[in-house]
């Protein structure tokens, strides 16, 4: 058993839904709580291959390991920080520190060799996680969707949106948007409840809005202000003029923020892209609005370019050649992602 055999024994998603639950426990950031969740994981299954004398089978559950293990902390390093820049065996001691001072470890050093153990706590062996929750990638529903996606483009952009009446405005222009250009719309759905968790809005645009790209972002705030007319016109099917696209909106709840979600809306945008091409042969020209934090990695990973910021605020226009996008590995980029980390 190594830190590397991890993952494949107790899935990412099963680590990052214990984490969830443990991080609302006191003195537990979320990062933390993701280290604990993969000690915690890696002592059991350790334990369980000393006694059985090979590798052991995948866990769906944890439960506290009996007695002390044995763990280095260059097991512990490799285990917290895998292949990432920062971290050390000294680092990794530190957190071990941590997580004993929270009284979630406890520890002993005999001179040679550390060991470790989870404390029987009664809230940590009452967990229990559920199936993961599917994430499936949809056609956007005018009726049903509408309101959701608009409270979601809300939530994220929480800076720029005034009062509640923004939501029903962007509602309507949703519903809008539905009917002129619905290859465009897309939504993330849970599988269990088909709430949607996620969106995008991929919006061709004429050739005489296309100065707007080029202006401070603040003057083209279409869905987040009052402004009545939309400085953005969408283009005609066919019209050989439409070189570029806006992606009007790109939104992942925050809960749901992890590198499947992530990957799922990016690869669904690239199919919508293509798809968007059989109509608008010319296109060529991929436009965003940086606005949100969360999101400046994965610009920075997918390689678009600031073009055009304002003075005063920090947001930005932000740009990729079509072709560029599509040609990118999303997997292979996502491995440079380093997103959520606190």
């Amino acid at each position: 058993m190594n830190p590397e055999q991890l993952d494949t024994l107790f899935s990412h998603e099963r680590q990052r839904a214990y984490a969830e639950m443990l991080q609302y426990r006191g003195g537990l950031t979320r990062r933390r709580a993701e280290y604990f969740v993969k000690l915690w994981a890696y002592l059991l299954l350790k334990q369980r291959q000393e006694l059985e004398g090979h590798l052991p089978n995948p866990i769906l559950h944890l439960e506290p390991p009996d007695g002390l293990i044995a763990c280095t902390h260059r097991e512990a390093s490799e285990l917290f920080y895998g292949n990432k820049d920062r971290g050390s065996d000294r680092a990794a001691g530190m957190m071990i520190d941590r997580l004993s001072a929270l009284g979630l470890i406890e520890k002993q050093y005999d001179g040679q060799t550390l060991y470790l153990q989870i404390r029987s706590l009664p809230e940590l062996t009452l967990l229990k996680v559920t199936e993961p929750i599917e994430l499936w990638m949809d056609h956007f529903n005018p009726r049903t969707d509408a309101i959701p996606v608009a409270t979601l483009i809300a939530r994220s952009y929480t800076e720029l949106v005034r009062n509640g009446t923004m939501i029903a405005k962007t509602a309507r222009v949703l519903r809008t948007w539905a009917q002129e250009n619905p290859a465009g719309m897309r939504v993330m759905r849970r599988s269990d409840n088909l709430n949607v968790v996620g969106a995008s809005v991929l919006y061709p645009v004429n050739s005489e809005s296309e100065f707007n790209f080029f202006q401070p972002p603040s003057k083209s705030f279409y869905l987040t202000t009052d402004t009545p007319i939309d400085p953005f016109k969408l283009a005609t099917i066919g019209d050989p003029n439409c070189t570029s696209v806006f992606i009007r909106a790109w939104v992942i709840d925050s809960s749901f923020i992890s590198g499947d979600s992530i990957h799922k809306l990016l690869e669904d945008t690239q199919a919508t892209l293509i798809q968007m091409q059989s109509d608008f042969p010319e296109l060529c020209d991929l436009y965003a609005l940086s606005v949100h934090p969360v999101y400046e990695e994965i610009r920075r990973v997918l390689g678009f370019e600031k073009i055009c910021q304002d003075m005063q605020r920090s947001h930005a226009w932000i740009y990729l050649a079509i072709d560029r996008f599509l040609s990118i590995d999303i997997k292979q980029a996502l491995s440079n992602l380093k997103i959520g980390e606190s």
